[in-house]
């Protein structure tokens, strides 16, 4: 897979240039490849600024950055980035598969759903460790299995499906609609280029994230809470939400907005540039590969 990536972040730059012959597709697995990849190297790269995000939006009580040190932004990285592979080839392939026959916004839902399955431990994992609930990956899911059993796991999960879900939602269709409109003069079986495929996932991701910065506060405090000491626990959802307007007031829900921007809008240009460059490294090597053993 690192292979790959690095392969993949070195061709990137030439990307567009050359246009893939039209008969090669990628089937599910190399999609899920290509898709899971992109997210890997893009969460490995952003995972500092993820980081003070989460930190930003923690609860009153909870550690901050001099308090933990500098380290603590790059705690879990390597392993929690693991699980963004499987996040970004779920979304990747799913889409992929379903865009053809179903509308954007359609594919585009079933990707988050699908994809919640690794990326809801992956948030809950990431984010213990970053607030220093946990000191590294393996106590992490140790003391969280435990402790909590397996829906430990699932913590806060209505809060981050109901952020996931129209966020990838806009991200996908957005993407998709500028991808059509670009790709609507050109001969079939173009590509986007590099620098389009780079502005396209920023501009996506900086409409999704703003859309759903408020959703994102409220998952963060319920899965970060153990971070708080001394502070009475959320009962649920409804009981996080009027807590907070009523000790820290409606601004609170816009608290990380400026750090989440700085890791969404890269990120998502940087998932959806590098899935575009593996697309066609992959398709690139099947064409040769079809044309040599003729």
């Amino acid at each position: 897979m690192c292979k790959l990536w690095l392969a993949v972040a070195l061709a990137a730059s030439a990307q567009g240039k050359t246009v893939a012959p039209r008969a090669v597709t990628l089937n599910n697995r190399e999609k899920l490849l290509a898709g899971g990849s992109a997210r890997f190297g893009a969460q490995l790269v952003m995972y500092p600024a993820d980081a003070l995000r989460t930190l930003a939006q923690t609860r009153k009580g909870a550690k901050t950055l001099s308090e933990l040190g500098a380290r603590t932004l790059v705690s879990g990285c390597a392993t929690t980035s693991m699980f963004a592979f499987f996040v970004g080839g779920l979304q990747f392939s799913i889409f992929g598969a379903l865009r053809p026959v179903a509308p954007a916004i359609v594919a585009s839902a079933c990707a988050s759903l699908g994809s919640s399955v690794a990326g809801i431990p992956q948030e809950v994992i990431k984010q213990r460790l970053v607030t220093g609930i946990y000191p590294n990956f393996a106590t992490a899911v140790g003391r969280i299995a435990r402790t909590e059993g397996p829906l430990g796991f699932y913590s806060g999960w209505r809060p981050t499906v109901a952020r996931n879900l129209p966020f990838v939602v806009i991200c996908f269709c957005s993407f998709d609609a500028l991808k059509q409109r670009a790709l609507r003069d050109r001969p079939e079986g173009s590509s986007l280029t590099s620098a389009e495929n780079y502005l396209y996932g920023v501009s996506s991701a900086l409409v999704g994230g703003l859309c759903t910065q408020p959703i994102d506060v409220i998952k963060t405090r319920l899965m970060t809470q153990a971070a708080a000491v001394g502070a009475v626990p959320y009962a649920g959802v409804v009981d996080c939400v009027s807590t907070m307007l009523r000790e820290e007031g409606p601004g609170v829900f816009l608290r990380g907005l400026a750090p989440r921007m700085s890791y969404m809008g890269p990120l998502w240009a940087l998932q959806f540039g590098l899935n575009g460059a593996a697309t066609d490294f992959i398709k690139k090597r099947k064409a040769l590969k079809e044309a040599t053993s003729k």
